[in-house]
């Protein structure tokens, strides 16, 4: 007579349920805190570049080393996750992250905060397979996306909150002064949630070697079709969001006719995360019970269109309008996760959403790198290339995107 996998032994219906509550407190307790502290200086990097003494040339050397090793720490993440555990792997994440924000705090130098940031910037990166991990683990599948969203919700709080506490500091204490304080609660913040995830998150247990899949080629031939157009649009959107990303904050604090203070742009992010969680919920419940690529065609659509709203906007009031078109980017992001994982062989979840990540910011670093020439030969440029990358990947998706009922309870 046949019994049930070893693994499974946890999750019988007795303790699934608190298991479950507590780690997603857990997991979310983590992502407010992490997210938080994170947020306060990460808006304000490209400026604060510019402040030490750094060039166009640093700023994007930031966002592109962001995506090149958000890619390299993807399928890694997806890899410790099943080999060690998801609680275990978080807590190597946060130290990573921990460490980072020292260097920063320590050497006021612009070398410095590149090194730094090459640990605290990519910890969503490392951590999102082993969280993605987590949500498909005990949520069943017509939840999933509500489950990604009430993440991505809790995450956006940090997101909205963090830069606007970080514009206070800067505004008060100066930018170099008020961004290094600004890492220091970072680090007391992540400090906290250390703690917290080790006396919430439940032990999912480490696999065996054989069991996690280390080959990222073995993984990528286990890609459907699907998923590899899913990708492809993924990359050209990408291209269109992080070609201006690490400009945004510089056209609007140093460009700009009528330009911004800390405060102001703080704001400005605000706007745009409330906006986002506005919109997360009341999507993630029609898309649990219709079809996920509209959402997904929308939020490509929105990506597209910010930042050639940019080239029009002088004046706080012009760009609060345009931080909400941000905003609606978000509109089908959980669902774009939660599609990755529909279309992901059910034992391959978290190495496959690793290899995604790893793929698609590998691809994306490139166009970062490059984005100081095109800011260089004008902002517009920079804007302008940013959506015509934009409006191909939106175009792709609608063509060849493919379109999934999502499962329903019985």
């Amino acid at each position: 007579m046949p019994t049930a996998p070893v693994e499974n032994s946890s999750l019988r219906p007795d303790r699934a349920a608190p298991r479950a509550v507590l780690s997603m407190a857990g997991l979310l307790g983590m992502a407010l805190l992490v997210g938080m502290g994170e947020k306060m200086a990460e808006r304000y990097l490209p400026v604060y570049l510019l402040a030490l003494g750094g060039t166009a040339l640093s700023i994007s050397l930031l966002t592109g080393m962001d995506d090149l090793l958000s890619a390299l720490y993807s399928f890694p993440g997806g890899y410790l996750a099943d080999r060690i555990g998801t609680k275990r792997a978080l807590v190597v994440f946060n130290l990573m992250a921990m460490s980072g924000f020292v260097i920063v705090i320590a050497i006021p130098s612009w070398p410095a905060v590149i090194v730094g940031a090459a640990f605290f910037l990519s910890w969503t990166a490392i951590s999102l397979p082993a969280t993605m991990k987590l949500v498909a683990a005990v949520l069943p599948k017509h939840r999933r996306t509500l489950g990604v969203s009430v993440h991505s919700f809790v995450r956006r709080i940090p997101m909205a909150l963090g830069p606007f506490v970080g514009g206070v500091f800067i505004d008060t204490w100066g930018l170099r002064t008020g961004v290094r304080y600004a890492f220091v609660v970072a680090l007391a913040m992540a400090a906290v949630a250390l703690v917290m995830q080790q006396l919430l998150i439940q032990d999912d247990g480490a696999r065996k070697l054989s069991g996690a899949e280390k080959n990222p080629f073995r993984v990528f031939r286990a890609m459907t079709p699907a998923l590899r157009n899913l990708l492809v649009a993924d990359i050209l959107v990408r291209f269109c969001e992080r070609i201006p990303y690490g400009f945004v904050v510089v056209w609007s604090m140093k460009v700009i006719t009528r330009s911004v203070t800390g405060l102001q742009f703080g704001l400005l992010t605000a706007i745009e995360m409330a906006t986002a969680m506005l919109i997360y919920i009341p999507v993630a419940y029609l898309a649990d019970r219709t079809r996920k690529k509209p959402f997904v065609t929308v939020t490509f659509g929105f990506f597209t269109l910010f930042p050639l709203a940019l080239i029009f906007c002088d004046s706080f009031a012009l760009l609060a309008g345009a931080f909400v078109l941000r905003g609606l980017k978000e509109f089908g992001e959980p669902t774009r996760k939660a599609l990755i994982m529909d279309l992901a062989p059910d034992d391959q979840k978290a190495p496959m959403f690793g290899l995604y990540y790893l793929l698609r910011d590998v691809i994306v670093s490139l166009a970062a790198f490059s984005a100081w020439r095109l800011w260089e030969i004008s902002p517009a440029t920079n804007f302008l290339v940013a959506f015509g990358f934009g409006v191909a990947g939106t175009l792709w998706f609608a063509l060849r995107g493919r379109d999934l009922q999502s499962p329903t309870p019985a």
